[in-house]
């Protein structure tokens, strides 16, 4: 599949900005399934520094800084992105149980597994809990091979928890979401990291974007997607393998990956820092259209 993902942040500032500093992890990444043919980041007004690098997890990101005073600051990334088709028909009850997975992830020393053990730690938006580690039991019962167990865990996660945009910020803690039930595609996907790690597995964060469609008979909206998060789990000699928990969904070629690390903080679409600026209105749009095969 080919896609044409637009997303336009922009601020509106009651006052005068002095200078801003700002990093983007908006440009999606080359995968083995998936290749960025072009993609380009615009920047209102224009920015006085402008540099691109690779992150320490492989991310595009680009650094900026505008030196000019400003009321308006406006960031679009256009990109082009084709996907192969990953592998939907898995044999969820074949392969490693979960427990001999968490033992070779402390004994092997080879390249891939030793890059994954960074992932069965805590990180600054995900620490592992009793309270996690109970929940996701259900799903880990010993001997369960740990694909299954891992699309178990997914299954339950979008069953139980309700998608709430107004229930939780960047702030709301992991465990408010495990207690109301409620949340985010952020949220879900940091939930299911915890109880992952919290079995001694490695889990990832994925940033992107996902192919929505209009209800039956409408035209679909520009900007009316959104950006998306999900996980991916380590399977030894398979590698990483997605998991979608906010739709209970294997991705195939509807997920367009940004960038991945040990949850959001790593992945940050926009952060930055500025001077003056006052009170402001921030907008968010993002539009995927799919171009065809």
């Amino acid at each position: 599949m080919h896609y044409r993902v637009i997303h336009k942040t922009e601020y509106e500032y009651s006052e005068a900005v002095g200078v801003s500093f700002s990093e983007a992890r908006l440009l999606p990444r080359t995968t083995a399934n998936q290749n960025c043919r072009n993609s380009q980041l615009q920047v209102f007004p224009v920015p006085t520094d402008y540099r691109e690098r690779v992150d320490f997890f492989g991310n595009r990101a680009v650094y900026f800084s505008i030196r000019e005073p400003h009321q308006q600051f406006v960031v679009t990334a256009t990109s082009e992105v084709h996907i192969d088709p990953q592998e939907a028909q898995l044999n969820f009850s074949q392969g490693l149980d979960w427990e001999s997975v968490r033992l070779m992830l402390r004994q092997k020393r080879d390249e891939q597994t030793l890059d994954a053990l960074q992932y069965t730690l805590d990180s600054p938006f995900v620490s592992a809990s009793p309270e996690l580690a109970a929940y996701a039991q259900i799903s880990f019962p010993r001997g369960r091979s740990l694909l299954e167990a891992v699309n178990d865990l997914m299954g339950r996660i979008h069953k139980d928890f309700t998608y709430d945009p107004e229930f939780t910020t960047l702030a709301t803690p992991l465990s408010t979401v495990l207690e109301h039930r409620r949340g985010v595609c952020q949220d879900f996907a940091h939930l299911a990291i915890g109880c992952l790690r919290a079995h001694g597995l490695a889990a990832r964060y994925v940033s992107g974007y996902i192919e929505t469609f209009p209800p039956p008979g409408k035209e679909k909206l520009v900007g009316s997607d959104a950006s998306h998060a999900w996980f991916s789990v380590f399977v030894p000699e398979l590698g990483w393998m997605d998991f979608d928990p906010t739709n209970n969904q294997i991705p195939v070629d509807q997920h367009i990956v940004v960038g991945w690390g040990r949850d959001y903080g790593d992945v940050n679409p926009l952060k930055g820092v500025i001077f003056g600026g006052g009170e402001h209105k921030l907008e968010v749009s993002v539009d995927v259209r799919n171009l065809g095969g």
